[in-house]
This record gives structure tokens, sequence and C-alpha cells, in this order.
């Protein structure tokens, strides 16, 4: 979610990763691990699985030395009129709760844990709330946080507040796809309709455990069905609504749900999409695999597609406005433990197969509404803005979950953020007087390309606080954000976190020290980051390496979905006694940390992660394709687009109908947002003698670095690399 600083040379290398938009995927190696998981009796270090290519990190990082020297001068004081208001208004105030936050983790969750409803306490062991094990030589991985403390994370978002006299206070401010199409919420409303789904669901056998998919847009029936499901102690695995069929019955298969919430389609922009159709399919595909969904719950989104025209299996199929208005407006709580499942999020991995991270309910609750409360400067009368889908971790923990546990009002937006025109996200601002907002890079460079008048044009007066998520942010485009956008006077709390994480992990607190465009500042409470070398050993000062966290935090993953091994494998066999974020980082003489990209098989496509192992099943599914291989490269928009190689079947030519038709197998498969940018042809790909890819040259490929492809020698046939250099621009 972070960026290398900017540097004209544009070079792409192994485990650090500096571009002129920082957004090429730094990936470790590939060639030397690619596929299935690592056999821990087999780990002794880092270079077991990641293989570094030290040369490039020197050339590298000698090129890049004065470029971050003077990038880590350049930054943005906050002025003293936010700093009077703020949470946390100067360096020190944070250092003394951060310092307690690691010294005493226990004590400083469990006082902030204190303020949320628990129906019982958890329990303390010695002085303790938590247990840890993240060393993997140690035994099993496990973690554990207010364990036997009995919550519920829908009570706590929504009756609590009602409760307190808030139920008038707005919840949900919704805006359609098109301008004048709208709707709000208060905090009553919320509740009623979140207990009539509720008791819906529980009418049709859904008990405390059980899972239910979510395939929906931005309607507030998407977080209403997540709260819903919370209130009586169900698993919601939300599925994001660009996923294709078969990537959604994969999900599916995997959480076995016997409900599936959807939506007859969607308008996004001036594009309409049949969800209800894609589910059809969906629900096919798992069918043939033996697994039957009973129940299709279908909110009919009429401004998309109409009833009549609506594809259905009578039996199957529910027409949500059918059922669920019928149902009582109030709904009794299933009280559940701390470390009872609150939902799987499916995230890409290096492997292919989707991996099913697992939350649960008590530090999710605690870490998801302290970190939102403390990185936005989050007040009363805040008006809230995420621009997230909550099929991603940012919709989960920033638009629905950290908002509303903080009472907040909070704006649900169903398009798109240049429809009609660019200057829709300002003309929001300005309807809802928003004061928070929360947004892609991918969405800031877009709106960057259609200039600054859109932008003036609209008074954006009510801002006070900026974010950005989901990838990294390069330099110029954080100062167009912080200029433009903000008028210079609005904080931007450039976050880095991840699925995995739950929260926010290193993040500025607005108010609490200076900015510097690019840089994540400095670590949340409670998280102790640490940058180790490939041996893992932790290097201190001033240094670059591989980020990992050295202790628990209350918001991380507990595990993978049905895979505690593969769990393991990916976090924490890499480095022992540490959580490894898969992402390299530097830190500079101010202690501020700058993310430097992906060292695994992933590509950040707009803020989607994208394992290249999906692509490349994907591609190689097509009956002309032999083989597949894919990178990452600079992307304009995107920041990364996904670059693929290919070689097809001996006799086959190439074509733009071939070119499309591949691309149409990943869009199938996976989903459009996953399609590949740019096809190469291939006759032949670079390999070692043992048959492993050479993915560092076809990265220096990719990005036109021609001079740079390095020793070619050890190649089974160094000849492929001159073909492909000819057929670059074919």
């Amino acid at each position: 979610m972070k960026q290398a600083p900017i540097t004209s040379h544009h070079n792409t290398i192994n485990y650090l990763h500096i571009s002129s938009n920082s957004l090429v995927v730094a990936h470790v190696s590939g060639e030397e691990q690619r596929g299935g998981l690592v056999d821990l009796a087999h780990v002794n270090s880092v270079r077991d699985i990641f293989a570094l290519n030290a040369a490039d990190i020197g050339d590298a990082r000698s090129e890049a030395d004065a470029v971050e020297e003077e990038e880590e001068e350049e930054r943005e004081l906050i002025s003293d009129a936010f700093r009077s208001t703020a949470l946390v208004s100067s360096r020190e105030q944070y250092e003394a709760m951060y310092r307690r936050s690691v010294e005493d983790p226990d004590g400083f969750w469990a006082d902030i844990a204190s303020s949320f409803y628990w129906k019982t306490k958890w329990e303390t062991k010695d002085g303790k709330i938590h247990s840890e094990n993240i060393d993997v030589h140690k035994g099993r991985v496990a973690i554990e946080w207010f364990k036997g403390g009995q919550t519920n994370i829908c009570y706590n978002a929504l009756d609590r507040h009602v409760k307190a006299g808030l139920g008038d206070k707005i919840a949900f401010f919704w805006e359609g796809n098109d301008p004048g199409v709208d709707d709000k919420l208060t905090y009553t409303q919320l509740l009623e309709r979140v207990c009539q789904l509720a008791n819906y669901l529980r009418d049709q056998g859904v008990k405390k455990g059980d899972a239910v998919a979510i395939y929906m847009p931005m309607l507030v029936e998407l977080p209403i069905a997540m709260l819903a499901c919370a209130r009586i102690g169900a698993v919601h695995s939300v599925v994001f609504g660009g996923f294709s069929a078969e990537a959604l019955s994969q999900r599916i298969l995997d959480c076995r749900p016997n409900i599936v919430l959807t939506t007859s389609g969607v308008r996004r922009g001036a594009k309409v999409i049949k969800l209800k159709e894609i589910v059809d399919e969906a629900l096919e595909c798992v069918l043939s695999e033996g697994f039957a969904v009973g129940t299709c719950l279908t909110y009919a989104n009429d401004s998309a597609i109409q009833r009549e025209d609506t594809a259905w299996q009578k039996g199957r199929d529910i027409w949500w406005q059918d059922v669920v208005p019928k149902y009582p407006k109030d709904c009794a709580v299933e009280w559940v433990d701390a470390e009872d499942t609150l939902f799987l999020l499916y995230t890409s991995g290096s492997t292919g197969k989707p991996k099913g991270v697992l939350h649960t309910t008590g530090g999710y609750m605690v870490y998801t509404a302290t970190t939102f409360k403390y990185a936005f400067d989050y007040h009363d009368n805040d008006i809230y803005w995420c621009t997230a889908d909550c099929g991603w971790i940012t919709g989960h923990s920033y638009l629905t979950y950290g908002p509303l546990l903080n009472g907040a009002s909070v704006v649900v937006f169903e398009g798109v953020p240049n429809y009609p025109d660019a200057g829709r996200c300002w003309e929001i601002v300005d309807k809802y007087k928003v004061s928070i907002f929360y947004t892609a890079p991918t969405a800031i460079r877009s709106l960057m390309r259609s200039g600054d008048e859109p932008v003036k044009q609209h008074s954006r007066k009510s801002l006070r606080v900026l974010g950005s998520v989901g990838e990294p942010i390069n330099p110029s485009a954080w100062r167009w954000y912080y200029d433009v956008v903000g008028d210079g006077r609005c904080p931007i709390s450039d976050t880095w976190w991840q699925t995995e994480t739950g929260g926010f992990m290193i993040t500025p607190l607005p108010g609490g020290w200076p900015l510097k465009p690019g840089s994540a500042t400095l670590p949340f409470f409670g998280v102790q980051p640490a940058i180790v070398d490939e041996n893992g050993h932790e290097i201190s000062g001033k240094c670059s390496g591989y980020l990992c966290i050295k202790a628990a935090w209350p918001g991380m993953m507990r595990t993978l979905q049905g895979d505690h091994a593969r769990y393991e494998t990916t976090y924490f066999a890499p480095f022992k006694g540490f959580y490894f974020s898969g992402d390299g980082c530097r830190r500079d003489g101010d202690g501020y940390y700058w993310l430097t990209g992906r060292v695994d098989d992933v590509i950040n496509v707009s803020g989607h992660r994208i394992g290249t192992a999906e692509v490349e099943s994907a591609l190689v599914s097509h009956p002309q394709c032999a083989e597949a291989a894919v990178v990452g490269f600079d992307h304009e928009i995107k920041g990364q687009g996904i670059y693929a190689f290919i070689t097809l079947l001996e006799g086959v030519d190439y074509s733009q109908q071939l070119r499309a038709s591949l691309i149409n197998a990943v869009r199938i498969q996976i989903g459009a947002f996953a399609a590949p940018d740019k096809i190469h042809w291939a006759p032949g790909l670079p390999k070692t003698r043992s048959g492993k890819i050479m993915r560092r040259i076809l990265r220096k490929i990719a990005a036109n670095q021609l001079d740079e492809l390095g020793d070619i020698s050890t190649l089974a046939d160094p000849s492929v690399v001159a073909q492909l250099i000819d057929l670059r621009d074919v």
C-alpha cells in the first residue's frame, strides 16, 4: 500500500522498488519459488523462500540514495489551528501513548476495550488479556485477545448508540450512481433494517457460525447484510461484485454457505452489470462440484434491471423486498466469544488459490474502532466518506465497522468517481459537507488527469482530513491531493495496512507530526514494526529491508479458512518469530517508514491484490496457450498493470483476435479487474537449466529497461531474450 521515493530512472528491483510512479510490484526472484507451499522443516532463512538478487539491490540503492535524502527533507507541517483540536496534537503525546501500548499492551487495550459493551468480561490470566505465539519453531501459531469475553459487534455499532440517545443521528447517507438519487438512514432506522434481515436469516435456519455469502454492489443493503450476519453470530463472506462467476464459485465452495445474498444488477457509471446472472452461473458451477446453495435472496435494484428481466429459479430464488420487510424490527442479539469468527474475506495468493482470511470479533472490533478514531482524528460532528467497496477489507473496516463503532455519519456511494463527470466527488463532498475523505491513489491519479478545474469548481470547505488507501501513492499524486483537493490545509493520512492486519498498521495521526509525501510515517499504537535482512536479523536505525511485525495486535487475522499450514507458511515461516508482511520497507533518519512494494508474486492493480499465479492459470486454460508468465509494470492510472508473456501452441499464429480471446479468458475466470493490460507474444520464456522462469528478466523487458537485463548466460537458451525484445511492440 506504499511506495519507494520517486526516481527518474524507473528502477524495478527484487526486494526494493523504485519507480517514477512507484507502482511496479517488487517480486523477489519468482523463478526461485513458484507455486506450492514451503515445507517448514526446510525453512532456515528467507533465502529458502525468496532468494534475493543482491546485485540488483545494491545498484538500485546507490542510484536512489540521493533521491531518498532529498525526499526525506520534504515535509508538510500541521497548522496550529488543526493541532489545537486534534486527538493527538504532538509527537511527544504520541510517543507516550505508543510507549505504553508496546510496554503494557494488555493494560492499554483493556482500557480501550472497556468503552465497548461486553455481556461478559474477558478472562485475565496473570494480568494478561491476550496470548500469542507467532514463532513457527515454537509450535502452532496462535493469537487470542479478550478470550472469554462475550460481546457482539453489531450491538456495539448500532444498539449502543441508539441507547445512548443517538438514534436520530444519520448513520448512512447513500448517494446513487446518478446525481439526484439518494437516501439516508438514521441509526434507529439502520438498526431496524438490520434486525429485519437478521430475523429472516434466522428463519431460514442460519445460526451462529454458519457462513453467508454476499455478492452485492454498494447499496446500503450490503453493510446491512454484514451487520445482520454479525448480529446473529453468522460468518459473512463478502465477495467483490467485480469477480467472475468462476471466482465467486471458488469462494462459495470454500466457505459452503446455504444462502447467498445478491442483487438483480447494478449501474456503474453508464454500464449495467447483471449480478444475478453471474451468481446463477456460479451456483451452477458449485452444483457441478456437488454442493447446492439452498436460497438466493435477491434485492431488486430497479434502477439497473427490472424484475421481469431478471433470470429466476423458482424455489431457490427469493426477492428481498417480498420477504424481509415483513419481519419484526427488533431481533435478539447472539452474544459471541471475542475469538468467535466474524467474517471471511478472500484475498489473492501467490499460489493461485484465494486465501480465506479469517477475522474474529473482539480484537477486530476494538482495533478497527480505535484506528478509525485516531488515524482520521474523528470528532462527533464529522461527516465521513470512504469510497471503498465492501468487497474489500477497507469497506469492512473503514466504511462499515470502524465508523459505525464510533457513531459516525458515513457516505455510501454506489457510483464511480468520474461519472457523469470529473467533478462528481467534489459535488458529493459539498452536498453532504464531508469533512473526512478516504480514497485510493488510482482515483486520485484518474482525477488528476482532468486537471484542477473540476476540483476548484466546488467549495470543499468542509474537508479537514484526507486519506489514502490500497496501494502506493506517488509523491506527485500526494502533492496534488494535498495542494489542490485539500487546499494545502488538510493533513493526509496515508495508511499502510493489509487485509490480514484488519486495520491500520503504519499511518500518520493528523496533528501529531509533520507529513512527508510518500511516507506512511510512524506505527500505530501497539504495532511493533521490524525491518529485517534476508537472514531475518533485525536492522536498527536508518535502513532498508523486509517489513515484519514482531508482536501480535488485536486486529490481526487468526488463520486462513481451512488451511492453517498455509497461514503459518505464508506469514510466519519466512522470518523466525515475526509476522512477515510481504513488503519491502526503508526507515529514514526521522524514524519514518517508507513502504517499497511487494516482494512476492502479487500485483497491486488499483488497490486490488491479484496473484500472478491466478492470472497465469486463467491464461493457460485457453486452448491455444501453451505457457504464460505474468509480471507487474508501471501504469499511469492503475498504479500497476498486468503484463503477460504468452507462449502459444505449436502452429498457432499471433493475432489481435487471439489477444482479445486470451484477455477474455482472464475476465471470465477471475474478473475484468484482473484482465492483462499487455499481451507479449513469447516463442520461448527465459528459463534456467532446471526449467525455472527468470521473471527478473521479464520484469526488465516489461519496463523497457533493456540495458539492465544483467547476466543472461545462465539461461538454458539465452537467445529467447533477443526474441522477446524483438516482439515487444508486436
